[in-house]
C-alpha cells in the first residue's frame, strides 16, 4: 500500500496551480505603480497627459482610471477564463457520471468503473478523470481520488456530486443507481442554470445600453449646452452696463468642473453597472469586474474625444 505522504506527492504534480494570488499580486502592483503615478500628475511633478492642454487634476483622474483597469482587468478576465473552463467541465460531468453508472452495473467496483471511463472522451473533463484514473491506480482510494478532484474544480455543483457518491459508496448501498440519479439531477440543474442565465443575460444588456445612453447624454451637453452656457457669459460680459454675478465671471471654471463631475460620475456609474452585471450573471461580484473593465475602457476612450 502506498504511503500517505508518497499519495499527497504524487497527486500535488497533477494539481493545476491556482494562479489567483499571484495574480492579484501583479495587479495590486500594477495598480500602486499607475496610482504613484496619477499622484504625481496631480502635484505636477509629472506633465503625462493623453492630448493638449489637459490640466493637473485630468492627467491625475485618467491615471486613476488606468491604475482600476490594471487591478480590475487581469484579475476579472482570469476568473472569466477559469469560469468558462468549469462550465465545460460541469457540462460533461453527466455524460461521465452515466458512464460509470453503466460499468458499474456490470460488477466493477466504484475505482474500477472511473478507470474504464477514463479511456471516454468528455472535453475539457477528460484530464481531470485520467487525473482520477492515475491516483487511483497508485492506490488512491476512489472515494479520495473523488474529494481531490472536487478539490481541483472547486464548484457547488461538483463537490455536492461528490459528496453524495462518496456517502453512498461508505454506506456500501447500490452506487450504480446513485451515480444514475445524480446525472439526472445534474442535467436538469445544468438546464435550469442555462434557463436563467439566458433570462438575465437581457438585464445585462440593459446595463450596457443604459450606460452608453448615459455617455451619449454626455456627449450632447458637452456639445451643445455647455458651450452655449460660455457663448451667453461672454455676450453677458461684452454688454455695456450689464450686471455681473459671480457666477458668470468664473463660469468656464464652472464648465470645467461640471466635466469633471460628469467624468467622476461616468467611473462610478461602470464600475457599478459592472458589479451589478456580474451579480446577475452567476450572483457573484468578482464575475462583474470584467465588465467594470470593459465599461471604463468605453468612458476612458469617449471622455477623450468628447
Amino acid at each position: 500500500m502506498v504511503r500517505p505522504e508518497l499519495e499527497k506527492a504524487r497527486v500535488r504534480l497533477y494539481e493545476k496551480a491556482d494562479r489567483r494570488r499571484v495574480l492579484l499580486a501583479v495587479s495590486t502592483v500594477l495598480l500602486l505603480l499607475f496610482g504613484f503615478i496619477a499622484f504625481l500628475n496631480v502635484i505636477g511633478s509629472v506633465n503625462i497627459s493623453f492630448r493638449e492642454g489637459q490640466r493637473n487634476f485630468d492627467r491625475f483622474l485618467n491615471w486613476l482610471v488606468i491604475a482600476i483597469l490594471s487591478f480590475i482587468g487581469p484579475y476579472g478576465f482570469y476568473l472569466a477564463k477559469k469560469n468558462r473552463e468549469i462550465k465545460q467541465i460541469e457540462r460533461r460531468l453527466p455524460d461521465f457520471l452515466r458512464d460509470v453508472a453503466e460499468a458499474g452495473r456490470f460488477g466493477m467496483t466504484l475505482a474500477e468503473a472511473i478507470v474504464v471511463s477514463s479511456s471516454g472522451r468528455y472535453g475539457k473533463l477528460t484530464p481531470e478523470i485520467k487525473k482520477m484514473a492515475a491516483q487511483i491506480s497508485w492506490g488512491v482510494p476512489a472515494t479520495e481520488a473523488l474529494r481531490l478532484f472536487s478539490e481541483r474544480v472547486k464548484t457547488p455543483m461538483v463537490q455536492r456530486v461528490v459528496s453524495i457518491i462518496v456517502k453512498s459508496s461508505d454506506a456500501g448501498g447500490d452506487v450504480a443507481d446513485v451515480l444514475t440519479m445524480v446525472s439526472h439531477d445534474t442535467k436538469e440543474s445544468q438546464l435550469t442554470n442555462d434557463e436563467r442565465r439566458i433570462a438575465m443575460s437581457t438585464y445585462v444588456a440593459v446595463i450596457y445600453i443604459s450606460f452608453l445612453v448615459f455617455l451619449v447624454t454626455i456627449w450632447i451637453l458637452n456639445v451643445t449646452f455647455l458651450p452655449k452656457m460660455l457663448e451667453a457669459s461672454g455676450a453677458l460680459g461684452g454688454a455695456t452696463g450689464a450686471i455681473q454675478s459671480p457666477l458668470a465671471e468664473n463660469l468656464p471654471e464652472v464648465v470645467y468642473n461640471i466635466k469633471v463631475a460628469f467624468f467622476v460620475a461616468t467611473i462610478v456609474h461602470g464600475l457599478g453597472d459592472g458589479i451589478l452585471a456580474g451579480v446577475l450573471d452567476n450572483g457573484k461580484i468578482p464575475t462583474g469586474l470584467r465588465h467594470s473593465f470593459i465599461m471604463l475602457i468605453i468612458a476612458l476612450l469617449g471622455f477623450q474625444l468628447i
